[in-house]
């Protein structure tokens, strides 16, 4: 285990103690100039995460959604950073849904060393990293956790609540012409990695728009656990500094899957 996991573990759970009280109250919900929302849930456990993160390594700096306004040029001469989503999921906290989650990587040279994705609702937390292994934990009971390399039954999908495209749609019908009648599911936030990870879905193929604080602790989750993200070339998804933080698009997958080449040939037949 990373030497830093265990504290951003209990990091995480702070963050998500921060959360709960707004959680199904009367909130104000503001529009960033992305249009994406922002409440004072998110604000509570970004405070949480900074503060602690900069206490634990005063010498790795800190990216968040809630703190991303860093020049280009400054974040350029980063070597290690934390990649931080105080509140992924944001629609479905104001929603009422159980499906929002605390998510932190620790990202070297652009690729993930760990991450850690908090499930304030329920009080559960995966972590995990490429080399590490994966687990989940619940009421203090700690699980090993690993892809499915083949369907139990059906082939699982797992397919964002809210956002979608043609591309992907096209891709679906695809899918379910090679797999047959394909099983769909449909949850929110960094969750849809997390369900890969645990063996409850095959693949996550995301050719929407999504950001670098989206997807990286959930990333480190899945790697750790035997899955792969890929972006459309094949290449592992990684969080080079850029002026803009989008994510190209990518599948989620078991690393080691058959029909991995397949799906990558189909996606960039578009």
């Amino acid at each position: 285990m990373h030497a830093l996991l265990p504290a951003v573990i209990a990091l995480v759970e702070r963050a998500g103690a921060a959360i709960l009280p707004f959680w199904r109250q009367e909130l104000a919900v503001e529009q960033k100039a992305d249009d994406s929302p922002v409440t004072a849930a998110d604000l509570a456990a970004n405070r949480v995460l900074i503060e602690g993160l900069s206490a634990l390594s005063a010498e790795i700096p800190v990216l968040s959604e809630e703190s991303c306004a860093i020049p280009l040029a400054e974040r350029a001469g980063w070597d290690r950073w934390w990649l931080v989503d105080p509140l992924d999921g944001t629609k479905e906290f104001i929603a009422g849904s159980t499906e929002f989650t605390v998510n932190v990587a620790l990202v070297e040279r652009g690729q993930v060393l760990f991450g850690v994705v908090g499930v304030p609702a329920d009080g559960r937390c995966y972590y995990g990293g490429a080399g590490l292994g994966a687990w989940r934990q619940r009421n203090g009971q700690v699980e090993a956790i690993r892809v499915r390399h083949a369907p139990v039954e059906g082939f699982t999908v797992v397919a964002s609540r809210r956002h979608s495209s043609p591309e992907q749609e096209r891709l679906l019908g695809t899918l379910g012409q090679h797999f047959g009648t394909l099983e769909l599911a449909s949850v929110g936030s960094s969750l849809k990695f997390c369900l890969l990870a645990e063996g409850a879905a095959d693949c996550y193929p995301r050719l929407a728009p999504t950001s670098q604080w989206d997807t990286a602790a959930a990333q480190g989750v899945l790697e750790g656990a035997g899955g792969a993200v890929l972006d459309v070339r094949g290449e592992p998804l990684r969080y080079p500094a850029r002026e803009a933080f989008l994510n190209p698009h990518f599948l989620a997958l078991p690393a080691e899957a058959s029909w991995r080449e397949a799906l990558l040939e189909q996606v960039r037949k578009g």
